[in-house]
């Protein structure tokens, strides 16, 4: 007879399987699900140890968070200097900044607290969002003219530093790169832009990440961000694979407490092509039940908000000069036949239409050198296609992870200042994708937005930007479908929908618990439902603790 089962009883289990979409028990046994449904399918189990905590609530696949960055346990350890309001890992509201005055005053605050000489960084600023003027090298210089100062954009493609900083990084007003912004006289701003100039910063300044690096605590503190939401498998979309980086993760989801599974990408950008090669089948042989590897990176260009994104004519909407090419076309063509051929699923950063037209386009071309059933390759971000792009990529079997977030926290500054209403109407075009049978997921890029799978469904349900202006009403979803993408549809993309994202035999037993039903509230309310617990594995860790 068998023993160990545990039987968990809702009022209600959402399956996202749609062979059995609806149950009232879930039965656990040695982390996985061994039964689905009600009382009679029970009965036939044998002995069970009822878990009836969740009785009132519930119960939905543990949500999957497809494009995250485990660094946003890391930024935690800096000053928060964005416009919106952020919870941290404690629960605690850190307040949003609406002016540069009140960015400056922060970082003077930060400065005073901290008794070294070594860089001040801050995270999150994010200008276009501020009427009049951005920050600029003199405004840094009046916070420390000692030690370098380090401001990271929310979009993660820019920074902003102080006269320390250039002088560390050899960055001088004759200094020729892509992405050193100039005032009209020529003289630098101290802004930044693109990962080759972000790179030298982080090399010669702040030697240890974006923010701080990837560590033990680091993680801790996105395990508790992820658990406050639902999360049980996240990414890390965006990784060097050093021998250091995979420890950290080894040590992490080894540990009995630890709440999320972890699905690194290797970011190609690290790599020359047959090194990188060589680095993924190692990698795919480290792979446990709590640590999928065989993800591949690529990033084409860069953030629309940011003006660094690619454009197709017309462009930006302000004029702005078009965006960076992070990958050029000819090099991006290479590296994913390269990967392509090796087995590897790309996930490839495009916000420019530009960029996605072009990864479109060398993805079609290694399907014609080397046709690969079920590659599952995935535009990530994917913001700005039409509808002859989405058929397009439709017909090449490719993915979408698509950053439905941007509607809210940018719709209004894309109307404004990057788009122009017509365009932004079919951003993040969710709608689009479903009626097209696009296989795809919504994301949050934490730290970009914040890690929370029920807000980023209901921008997609919803489609309000943060001043309340409904932006491309034909591009709604139904709330089933926004469950779909945070579920089943982001495990499909991650090519792990076999043993993650719905509720079935033989998967993990991988749960949010929810207050509510999200069929039975209305959709506006979608973003405030509760989640009371996570389950990983059968394991229960409270939202809250």
């Amino acid at each position: 007879m068998r023993s160990g089962i545990v039987v968990f009883k809702a009022q209600r289990v959402l399956t996202m399987n749609p062979s059995q979409p609806f149950a009232t028990h879930v039965a656990v046994m040695a982390g996985r699900i061994l039964a689905v449904g009600g009382e009679a399918e029970m009965a036939d189990l044998g002995a069970f140890e009822t878990d009836d905590r969740f009785a009132g609530q519930t119960i939905l696949p543990g949500f999957v968070e497809g494009h995250s960055h485990l660094f946003e346990g890391s930024v935690w350890r800096d000053p928060y200097i964005g416009y919106f309001d952020r919870r941290d890992p404690d629960g605690n509201i850190a307040p949003g900044l609406r002016s540069i005055s009140a960015v400056v005053d922060r970082l003077r605050q930060a400065a005073q607290a901290e008794s070294t000489n070594g860089p001040l960084v801050a995270w999150g600023f994010d200008p276009i969002h501020i009427e009049g003027r951005g920050l600029d090298v003199a405004d840094l210089d009046g916070v420390s003219s000692v030690r370098p100062v380090v401001i990271t954009h929310a979009s993660g493609h820019i920074m902003n530093v102080n006269s320390v900083a250039l002088r560390l990084a050899g960055l001088e007003r004759d200094t020729d790169m892509d992405g050193m912004v100039r005032d009209q006289a020529g003289a630098l701003t101290g802004e930044l832009r693109g990962f080759d100039l972000l790179g030298r910063i982080r090399h010669t300044v702040s030697a240890d990440g974006l923010s701080r690096k990837l560590d033990q605590d680091s993680m801790d503190r996105f395990g508790r961000l992820a658990r406050r939401v639902g999360v049980t498998t996240a990414t890390d979309l965006v990784s060097d694979m050093s021998d250091e980086t995979i420890a950290v993760y080894q040590q992490a989801s080894n540990a009995p407490d630890f709440p999320i599974r972890i699905v690194p990408a290797m970011a190609a950008r690290f790599y020359r092509i047959e090194p990188g090669l060589a680095r993924l089948d190692f990698l795919r042989r480290q792979s446990t039940d709590m640590l999928f590897f065989g993800l591949v990176k690529l990033h084409v260009d860069g953030s629309i908000q940011g003006f660094t994104a690619r454009m197709r004519w017309p462009g930006y909407h302000n004029g702005a000069p078009n965006g960076l090419w992070y990958l050029a076309p000819t090099e991006l063509g290479e590296v994913i036949e390269a990967y392509h051929r090796a087995g590897a699923v790309l996930h490839m950063h495009t916000n420019g239409d530009e960029a996605t037209e072009a990864a479109v386009d060398m993805v079609e071309r290694a399907l014609i050198a080397h046709p690969r059933p079920d590659h599952r390759h995935t535009l990530q971000h994917c913001q700005m296609p039409d509808q002859a792009l989405y058929r397009r990529i439709k017909t090449l079997g490719l993915c979408c992870n698509i950053f439905a977030n941007h509607v809210y926290y940018w719709g209004e500054a894309h109307v404004r200042e990057t788009m122009g209403l017509a365009r932004a109407m079919r951003m993040d075009a969710c709608g689009t994708a479903l009626r097209l049978g696009i296989p795809f997921a919504i994301h949050s890029d934490a730290p970009i937005t914040p890690i929370d799978p029920l807000f980023t469904a209901w921008c997609a349900v919803m489609r309000e930007t943060a001043a309340g202006r409904v932006l491309g009403e034909g591009e709604r979803i139904s709330v089933e479908a926004a469950l779909h993408a945070i579920t089943i549809g982001a495990a499909y993309t991650l090519k792990l929908d076999h043993v993650i994202g719905s509720i079935e035999v033989g998967k993990f037993a991988d749960f949010a618990v929810l207050r509510d039903n999200p069929l039975e509230v209305d959709p506006s309310l979608l973003k405030n439902i509760e989640v009371v617990a996570t389950v990983r594995g059968g394991k229960v860790f409270a939202a809250a603790a």
